[in-house]
C-alpha cells in the first residue's frame, strides 16, 4: 500500500499520525467530514455549503429571471442581540443569524429563505435563532 499523504491513511491509523504529528509541530489541520455529512459545491464562482443550497439558489436566479422574485441576495446577516460587557467585565459578542438567501415576493414582501435538512431543522441553535428572529423582526424563516 502507497501511503502519499496522512489523509490516504485510513481512519484509525490517520488519528494516531495526527496525535504525533501534532506532538512534534503543533496542532495539525485536516479536512474533517462536515457535521451532517454535506457536500459543499459550487454554482457560478460562488461556494455553497451543500448540494441543496447550491440547486436552490439555481431555483431562485430562474424565479427571479421569470420576475417572480426580485431583489435575490445571498448569506444576509440579521443582528439578535447586541454584544455587552458583563458586571463582570465579561465580554459578550453580538449574536447574529445568517440568511442563506432572501427575496422580495411578486408583491414585494421580504423572504427569509433557509435551505435544511431534516437533522439541521433539529438544531437547538438554529430553532433559537428561528425564534428570536420572529420576535426581534417579525420574520418568519422559510425552510427549503
Amino acid at each position: 500500500m502507497n501511503i502519499d499523504n496522512i489523509t490516504d491513511l485510513p481512519e484509525k491509523y490517520r488519528r494516531q499520525a495526527e496525535l504525533k504529528l501534532s506532538k512534534m509541530n503543533g496542532p495539525v489541520k485536516l479536512d474533517s467530514p462536515k457535521k451532517y455529512r454535506n457536500q459543499p459545491t459550487t454554482v457560478n464562482g460562488i461556494k455553497f455549503d451543500s448540494k441543496k443550497e447550491a440547486a436552490r439558489f439555481v431555483a431562485l436566479l430562474e424565479k427571479q429571471k421569470s420576475g417572480e422574485i426580485s431583489d435575490l441576495k445571498l448569506q444576509v446577516g440579521f443582528t439578535l442581540a447586541e454584544g455587552f460587557t458583563s458586571v463582570t467585565g465579561e465580554k459578550t459578542g453580538q449574536k447574529r443569524y445568517v440568511a442563506d438567501f432572501t427575496y422580495r415576493d411578486i408583491n414585494g414582501n421580504l423572504v427569509v429563505e433557509d435551505v435544511k435538512s431534516e437533522a439541521t431543522r433539529k438544531d437547538k441553535v438554529y430553532l433559537l435563532k428561528k425564534s428570536l428572529m420572529a420576535e426581534r423582526y417579525g420574520i418568519f424563516i422559510t425552510e427549503v
